[in-house]
């Protein structure tokens, strides 16, 4: 067929290199794959099963990569197919294409492909994830003030803070998990979209390929993205997340805050001003990864309002897309693991701020209520006014408080200074917060320790799963080299 010179320059070509690049190995086992079932089911001769098998045997993956477009194929498998005619004729090349089209293969090159980008995104999180336990650890006992509204609010602690980001990136890893799942199905046998009259064997090949059982209605297996957008979305709430983690990391590291000091390998000078310490490699995360939620927008909008078949749309031009998102979506999270690694916090300054701005007085509310029964309303009113009357600080505070009080009340509450600087301490603020999942220095140790078992549960179940692929990998090659 003669494709028109624009067709081949801005369709043709292009998708051929992308294919190259993301989809030679897929599609290669596949046809190993396909063969080994073929063979086993007596659709093809022994005979014709050897001389396939050499044939695929002898291309070059290196010299297919190295190939242009030279418009004598229409894409990458007719490429293929031309190279298995060359070795092996074409009686015996066309027998391979039996029980099969190019619409299950891509279907199933794509998810082959897609399972890997989601196993690399798993490995990057966990890593994110080792690297804040091990700062949270260092700092359970580190002070903080916790800001709501952009506005101080109530003393925490560093591990309080970095546990939140822990355990959001541990349900990432439950999202990223469940979409692995979804994607790692076996669309092969599925062929145009109907199926075959042959007695193929679609949980043999499903089995070689490493998926974990095939797909089940056959339009759907072609026509379905659902897996796909699944992924995408995991990796999308992922990177929104860790963008709000990285814009809190980014303020700290201001020089008005001063909370947060990155390595020398993460920053940058400026070409005029000597001073600088500019925290780029946080900013290039948070830009490489906003680029990637536009990406995962982008591939959305691209499958929506698209017929429920087989189609362009969620073939050549989108894989590309996908496999960029994936990539700068790793890229992100494995630079704000390397930068946490080597960062450090000014234990003093943080501490220093931690009560200012009156981010204990919800405390002195609570210690009213516990000790005197006073209701939490009233208490409230007396911490807000004792706020307001020791603004600027070093007005006495047992006096104010026992005239607030007593205004309020009709009797005062009687406490030395010294008692309410005590209760008023963002220390004792954080120790006595031992409600499951606060900041008290052994809550967070217990809450540091499920973390740390639930990343080795996630590191095991991504080795495992690398095993059994690993392991498909070995069996195909056995089978085809038994042919």
């Amino acid at each position: 067929m003669n494709f028109d010179p624009q067709y081949v320059d801005h369709v043709l070509s292009e998708n051929f290199e992308d294919a190259k690049a993301l989809f030679l190995s897929p599609l290669m086992a596949i046809h190993y794959a396909h063969l080994v079932m073929l063979a086993d089911r007596g659709i093809v001769t022994a005979g014709d099963a050897r001389a396939l098998r050499d044939a695929l045997d002898s291309i070059s993956l290196a010299d297919v990569r190295a190939t242009p477009y030279d418009g004598r194929s229409e894409d990458l498998f007719f490429h293929v197919e031309q190279l298995i005619v060359e070795a092996c004729g074409e009686e015996a090349a066309g027998r391979l294409h039996t029980a099969r089209s190019r619409n299950d293969i891509d279907m199933t090159m794509y998810r082959l492909r897609q399972r890997e980008f989601i196993l690399a995104l798993i490995e990057a999180t966990l890593d994110l994830r080792d690297a804040l336990i091990a700062l949270a650890d260092r700092h359970r006992e580190t002070l903080l003030a916790a800001l709501t509204h952009t506005q101080p609010a109530q003393p925490t602690t560093i591990a309080h803070y970095m546990l939140a980001a822990i355990e959001q990136l541990e349900r990432d890893a439950g999202r990223l998990r469940a979409a692995f799942s979804s994607t790692n199905r076996s669309p092969l046998g599925a062929c145009a979209i109907t199926g075959t009259g042959f007695a193929i064997d679609r949980q043999l090949t499903s089995d070689l390929l490493g998926f974990d059982g095939p797909t089940g209605n056959t339009y759907g297996s072609i026509a379905t993205v659902d897996y796909l957008l699944e992924s995408v979305s995991a990796a999308a709430i992922m990177l929104t997340g860790l963008g709000r983690f990285v814009q809190d990391l980014l303020l700290w590291c201001t020089a008005e805050f001063g909370y947060l000091r990155l390595a020398d390998g993460f920053v940058q000078s400026s070409s005029i001003m000597p001073q600088k310490r500019n925290p780029v490699a946080l900013e290039h995360a948070r830009a490489i990864g906003s680029k990637a939620v536009g990406q995962a927008g982008a591939i959305l909008v691209a499958v929506h309002n698209t017929p429920f078949g087989d189609v362009v749309d969620t073939e050549d031009d989108l894989q590309p897309l996908v496999a960029s998102m994936f990539r700068d979506a790793r890229r992100a999270v494995v630079l704000v693991a390397a930068s946490m690694g080597g960062a450090g916090f000014d234990v003093a300054r943080l501490e220093s701020r931690a009560a200012v701005g009156g981010t204990t007085m919800t405390e002195l509310a609570d210690h009213l209520v516990r000790a005197h029964g006073v209701p939490f309303r009233t208490s409230h009113m007396i911490a807000a006014r004792l706020q307001q009357a020791t603004m600027p600080p070093g007005a006495p505070l047992g006096a104010t408080l026992a005239t607030i009080s007593s205004d309020l009340l009709g009797v005062p509450l009687v406490y030395t200074d010294a008692q309410i600087a005590e209760i008023l301490s963002p220390r004792h603020f954080v120790d006595v917060r031992k409600t499951p999942g606060g900041p008290a220095p052994p809550e967070t140790a217990r809450a540091l320790a499920q973390s740390r078992e639930a990343a080795a549960s996630d590191r095991m179940w991504l080795t495992a799963t690398g095993g059994r692929l690993a392991a498909a990998q070995a069996r195909l090659r056995q089978r085809s080299e038994s042919l």
